[in-house]
């Protein structure tokens, strides 16, 4: 049977110097501060950022809310967004997406609209262009970089490893394939058109799924010793919240697994307080 590699512990090991750093730059005069932008109340944003504000509180970060309507206009959001990178009080800005569809087609202005600064969820241009050419552009986007903490909290390197990576998206696995290669790893990108996809899978040394494509991952397409990272979030038939992985068939073959949930999805948020802080110290090092 596979590790489990929780994310649990990752968390409380990061949380813990999170707030060691929060203490430090208070005792300087800064209040690290996030705003948070809500468009409309679906129920995974409302989670999230409920989720986002209990760590927040627990580490001592402050919470700015700016909650609008389903119907916002496009300039209207703009101008929160100006609001948000005049705000001296806030370092870190999350804006809540996907954006509601009558805005799908302006995200892009939107978000871009953020200060690189400010920027503690690595989705505009200029932090991806950072990721991409290792210049330090504002952050990586959070579940990326929580991908790599994991690794790093249980010793998995990726130096001179094969990784197979399942997903293109610009939130996971096209920055998370760059930060790997950084790392010294050579990294395959697949996506669900992939040709034989099981052989890229079974050659690599690390997989990490991102799909989103429900039992993509099967046990036939892994091998011994393998270690799997499961990004992906995705409703199973009874409601439950699954992986990319069958994860029962996946977990009896391969050396080390992350479960969905409680696996990386739980290090994300984790990350986002990290970046919090690490732009208040930046800002306070100007």
């Amino acid at each position: 049977m596979a590790k489990w590699l929780l994310g649990e512990p990752v968390c409380e090991a990061m949380n813990a110097e999170t707030a060691q750093r929060v203490t430090e730059l208070r005792a300087r005069g800064v209040r690290p501060g996030l705003a948070i932008v809500r468009c409309g109340m679906k129920v995974e944003d409302l989670a999230y950022e409920q989720a986002v504000m209990r760590l927040a509180e627990k580490l001592g970060i402050e919470v700015q809310r700016y909650v609008l309507p389903e119907g916002v206009k496009k300039n209207s959001l703009l101008k929160i967004m100006d609001q948000t990178n005049a705000n001296a009080e806030v370092q870190g800005v999350l804006l809540l997406r996907p954006l509601p569809v009558g805005l799908r087609g302006d995200e892009e202005e939107i978000v871009n609209a953020l200060e690189v600064e400010r920027d503690v969820d690595g989705m505009t241009e200029r932090s991806l262009m950072g990721v991409f050419t290792g210049k330090p552009l504002g952050f990586p986007p959070c579940t990326a970089e929580a991908c790599l903490r994991l690794l790093d909290f249980y010793g998995i390197e990726l130096e001179g490893k094969r990784v197979a990576v399942i997903g293109r998206s610009l939130v996971v696995g096209r920055p998370l394939a760059m930060m790997m290669m950084e790392r010294g790893a050579t990294v395959t990108i697949c996506h669900r058109q992939t040709r034989d996809l099981a052989a890229a899978t079974r050659e690599a040394e690390v997989i990490v799924t991102a799909a989103g494509a429900l039992g993509l991952l099967t046990g036939e397409m892994v091998r011994p010793g393998q270690v799997v990272v499961d990004v992906a979030m995705n409703r199973n038939a009874q409601g439950e919240m699954v992986g990319d992985a069958r994860f029962e068939e996946v977990e009896k073959v391969v050396g080390a697994i992350t479960p969905v949930p409680g696996g990386v999805g739980t290090v994300t948020t984790s990350v986002l307080m990290r970046h919090v802080v690490e732009a208040g110290e930046r800002g306070d090092d100007r």
